[in-house]
């Protein structure tokens, strides 16, 4: 190993309110919070940070010409807990883009308020859908 990863930053042009949107989604407390940056942290310690860029200009997933840059995949158990968190994140301001559909494990594609693309997704542990 050469290194460890210290914590994820995501540049926006509000770091409190997108740490905001994250924080209520993951329930990690935020411990930095100051108008250019702001972390929240897990119970098990690991960072998510955000920091104000200028001139920001988001991506609009799937168009190459505005590409993605990252995105982030959430697990949620079954597709009854992923029922649940949409209900959850769009509450928050996501916005719902490309669901696959599995009816026991798949994913959903979101964007955040900004644009920044991220998956919900659910029964990864189940193993690939039965055969029809």
């Amino acid at each position: 190993m050469i290194a460890k990863l210290q914590c994820t930053v995501i540049d926006c042009p509000d770091p409190t309110a997108l740490a905001g949107f994250y924080g209520a989604i993951l329930g990690w407390r935020r411990n930095a919070d100051d108008p250019d940056w702001v972390t929240l942290t897990s119970p098990e310690g690991q960072r998510f940070a955000f920091q104000r860029v200028a001139d920001y200009r988001p991506p609009r997933w799937p168009d190459p010409n505005h590409p993605q840059r990252f995105h982030l995949d959430l697990e949620v158990e079954t597709r009854d807990d992923v029922e649940r968190a949409q209900r959850e994140v769009e509450a928050l301001g996501a916005t719902l883009v490309h669901d696959t559909g599995g009816a026991r494990s798949g994913f959903r594609v979101f964007t955040d308020p900004l644009g920044h693309p991220f998956c919900l997704c659910y029964g990864q542990g189940l193993g690939p859908e039965p055969a029809a």
